[in-house]
């Protein structure tokens, strides 16, 4: 089983090898192209508010709801990995459903 966790770390890909704690590629893991490009499009989001220093609590809450509807899709489309989300803006792990 493949541990993942999906974040928008700066410089990060977006979704990280949880145990070995390398960022890995989305478009080499087996995502959908539009998962792929949902995945791209809200790391640069993500990286915006980081710049802002997660100043506007609207966008982070939209960006924390964009990242968990991407684990869910990452969790049915790789359905041999466990997946989660960890929140800079909040600096804690969300859980969901």
């Amino acid at each position: 089983m493949r541990y993942l966790t999906i974040d928008g770390m700066l410089s990060g890909t977006g979704i990280k090898d949880s145990l070995a704690g390398e960022y890995l590629d989305p478009r080499v893991i087996g995502l959908s192209p539009e998962l792929v490009q949902r995945i791209e499009n809200w790391v640069i989001e993500y990286e915006t508010a980081h710049y802002h220093q997660f100043n506007d609590e609207t966008e982070n809450q939209r960006l924390d709801q964009e990242d968990i509807e991407i684990a869910r899709q990452t969790r049915g489309q790789l359905t041999e990995s466990k997946v989660e989300y960890f929140s800079h803006a909040r600096m804690q792990k969300i859980a969901f459903k």
